[in-house]
């Protein structure tokens, strides 16, 4: 029986070799675009998680109450994790670590290299599973001397791993030079790792950096908890909600834990809840995937259906002669199941090839592995293909009488009607959809890479401060301003891009609300930083030699201007952390974080020495010149570090990171979706034109043209396609802008959007459609009226 209907499959294959060919592109591309988001997704939540405490590892969350809402940070008090292990019975440890930055010069005799690194607790690796080729991950942190290097650090330092534990590093970090022996070597990080640093050393030395600033009001800690097994997260996070206000009573803080896995895809906070993240972007293009299989396996449907004019005598005579509906419904299943298989091959085949293609838009270093997870997901999915693409069609030719196939009468319902088309209309409103939502976040990104951000961010490199140039800043930029193709260079601590440091200290003014607390970004800067980056003043001044000693002043953006509630601020007396400052300017509002916020309150010192980097800007026009005349002039100043820059506009770039990868997913994704959708119209309307042929050769019997006859068939696809712009196009608005709302500022939702993903739409699908109207109509109408 099996060996028959294989033999029937075949020559049904051969006999109709455009159906079979449409059904297998079909279904191979969906399979495909299923293969490739199952592989990104897998990649994306393993993230993180080969920690072997991964279900206990937390880090605490910092929620600050303020007037304008809830804001969540990831950093929180140098004091809590202390506080926490000895007060809190739930916590096995508590680790206090810094941030990893990349402003670190490692160097061992004449050799130098920037390495990025952080600080961390005592029992960092014992919490972390980062895996110790040498040292014992008790005691690598103990001494405060100590550092634990990577693999790739100790062979670039010292071009083996072996018989260097003892050995000793300089180490350099915004100005401070200090010695360290290595106690320790870690295995370099995996690729699945958010953390990626090159060395680690205790914290203690950072809290002696921090100095007298280590209180409850400073977050200057990521603090990270094992907690005991057993704990009701629910309960503990009620536990430590108000902790801080214990040990301060003036704190507007709250507390909560997140789970550290799940910072990576659930890394978005409103009003201190956590409400998503990249985890968003995993479902929707997980969605997208399984609704492109479906477009695919609808187009099985109704190509299948379209021929079955062509196989109802077969299955006529089969009933006569005794087959059972179930033996019918097998046999459709079988050929279905082998139609999948050969879409399964195919699908691997073109995964293989475009694999590296899709690494490279996704940013992923995805690699096909053959074991035994992968090999039962892709039995399940062409099992499920199967048996969704061949259920309709095996029931619906099973279904029918026998005498009336052979007699020629068989009455096809209304509703087998509607469904057909009903699945066409399904199609194609989710292809418009994807159109929409294509246009629109190319759209909002273009708006991102062209805002005025109120600063200028092309043509500025920076570089980390090190060697020399440490102890001469001002020699430095003062050479460096004479170089041609210099326009200004200064020194800066903090970020304009992201991260610039946000406060919550003693921050005092005339008339200030005492129940009122203002979070605060800070920029420590040097002589001419704002003229370089073309931050335009609103009032007063910038800091000028001009004018003396400026350390004792402050300059505000307009946001904090208004949020402190002050008037006619030039001049007026403001109390920093204790210290009195006068206001000498007022910049306008910059965008100093991502768009996805408002602008926030800021303010500028001028802190000359204490600058971490610094920033050149270059005249447009010889670049790359002045670049080989600033390396040279870097390499003479400062022998034995190399000349290693990066540019400010990449920097912002990479804020939108997963906003561009989205944005070329989606491009293909909808492309896909469009003419695997094409194919459905395709195959309905070879369907029509097999049901109708005898009412076409009527009607051309009759008088009517052969443009009348493609005329009227293409118009009843294009209410189809209508139908479906008309469901689409809402949905699309509601998908589009709640996407949209996450960030400050976006586009406005342009009309031309949605007219133009429908035209497209329609101007695709009545192309695909006339090829095989024109087709249908062009047919000798002599041949249809003969047929029995």
């Amino acid at each position: 029986m099996i060996r028959h209907n294989l033999l029937l499959f075949f020559r049904n294959l051969k006999k109709h070799k455009s159906s079979f060919l449409i059904n297998v592109i079909g279904l191979s591309t969906g399979l495909a675009c299923v293969l490739l988001v199952y592989l990104w997704a897998s990649d994306e939540l393993k993230v993180d998680k080969f920690h072997k405490n991964d279900s206990l590892l937390y880090q605490v969350l910092t929620n600050h109450h303020t007037d304008e809402g809830i804001a969540t940070w990831r950093e929180a008090p140098v004091l809590l994790a202390p506080a926490f292990e000895k007060e809190m019975p739930e916590v096995a440890y508590a680790v206090n670590a810094s941030w990893v930055e990349d402003v670190f010069t490692l160097s061992h005799q004449n050799k130098h290299f920037n390495a990025s690194g952080r600080f961390a607790g005592k029992n960092y690796f014992k919490i972390f599973s980062y895996e110790l080729l040498q040292g014992s991950e008790e005691q690598v942190l103990r001494d405060k001397n100590a550092i634990v290097i990577s693999e790739s650090m100790a062979l670039k330092l010292f071009d083996t791993t072996v018989n260097i534990i003892g050995n000793t590093l300089q180490w350099e970090y915004e100005g401070h030079k200090m010695q360290y022996t290595i106690s320790g070597i870690f295995k370099d990080l995996p690729a699945y790792s958010t953390d990626q640093f090159d060395f680690v050393v205790p914290f203690a030395v950072y809290e002696d950096l921090l100095g007298d600033s280590v209180h409850w009001g400073n977050h200057q800690a990521k603090v990270y908890l094992m907690l005991r097994p057993g704990t009701h997260l629910k309960d503990f996070n009620r536990k430590i909600e108000g902790f801080i206000r214990t040990k301060w009573e003036h704190s507007i803080t709250t507390l909560m834990v997140q789970r550290y896995s799940d910072k990576y895809l659930h890394g978005r906070y409103e009003n201190g809840k956590i409400v998503g993240g990249r985890i968003d972007y995993v479902w929707l293009f997980s969605l997208i995937a399984v609704f492109i299989l479906i477009i695919a396996c609808i187009n099985f449907i109704n190509l299948s259906t379209a021929r079955a004019s062509r196989r109802l005598k077969e299955v006529g005579i089969k009933k006569t002669m005794g087959a059972s509906r179930k033996a019918l419904i097998f046999q459709y299943f079988g050929e279905s199941l082998v139609l999948a298989l050969l879409s399964l091959l195919v699908a691997i085949g073109l995964v293989i090839l475009l694999l590296p293609q899709f690494n490279e838009i996704a940013g992923k270093e995805i690699v096909l592995v053959y074991n035994l997870n992968h090999l039962l997901l892709l039995a399940a999915i062409t099992l499920l293909t199967a048996l969704v693409a061949g259920s309709y069609p095996a029931l619906y030719l099973s279904g029918f009488d026998p005498a009336l196939i052979l007699k020629g009468k068989i009455n096809r319902s209304l509703s087998e009607l509607w469904l057909r088309k009903g699945l066409v209309v399904f199609q194609f409103t989710l292809s418009i959809i994807l159109i929409v939502s294509v246009l629109v976040v190319y759209q909002q990104i273009v708006l991102t890479q062209t805002k005025n951000l109120g600063y200028d961010r092309d043509n500025i490199i920076y570089f980390t401060i090190k060697g020399k140039v440490t102890d001469h800043l001002e020699t430095f930029l003062a050479e460096a301003r004479k170089i041609p193709g210099v326009s200004h260079a200064s020194g800066m601590w903090g970020s304009v891009v992201d991260d610039t440091g946000i406060s919550q200290g003693t921050f005092n003014w005339e008339g200030k609300d005492p129940n009122v607390s203002i979070p605060f970004s800070n920029l420590g800067i040097s002589y001419d930083l704002i003229e370089l980056l073309g931050i335009e003043m609103e009032e007063g001044r910038t800091f000028s030699k001009d004018f003396g000693n400026d350390t004792s002043n402050i300059i505000y953006n307009a946001a904090a201007i208004d949020a402190m509630g002050l008037e006619d601020p030039i001049g007026k007396k403001v109390t920093i952390w204790g210290t009195e400052m006068t206001i000498i300017g007022v910049t306008k509002n910059f965008h100093f974080r991502s768009l996805y916020e408002e602008v926030k309150p800021l303010f500028f010192r001028l802190l000359p020495n204490d600058a971490d980097k610094v920033l050149i800007k270059l005249k447009p026009e010889t670049t790359a010149e002045t670049l080989e005349k600033l390396n040279d002039f870097y390499q003479t100043y400062n022998p034995g570090f190399s000349f290693d820059f990066k540019f400010l506009d990449a920097d912002y770039q990479a804020l939108y990171h997963a906003e561009q990868k989205v944005s070329s997913l989606s491009k293909y994704f909808a492309g896909l979706a469009i003419i695997i959708s094409c194919l459905g119209l395709f195959g309905l309307a070879a369907f029509t034109g097999e049901r109708r042929r005898k009412e076409i050769g009527i009607r051309k019997v009759l008088g009517q043209t052969s443009t009348q006859v493609t005329l009227m068939l293409s118009n009843e696809f294009a209410k189809l396609v209508l139908i479906s712009i008309l469901i689409a196009l809402p949905l699309a608005y509601l998908v589009t802008s709640n996407w949209l709302s996450g960030f400050a500022f976006r586009i406005p939702l342009r009309i031309w959007y949605f007219i133009g993903a429908g035209f497209t739409a329609m101007v695709v699908a009545m192309f695909t459609v006339g090829s095989q109207t024109i087709r249908a109509a062009n047919r000798n109408p002599v041949n249809a009226l003969r047929e029995e």
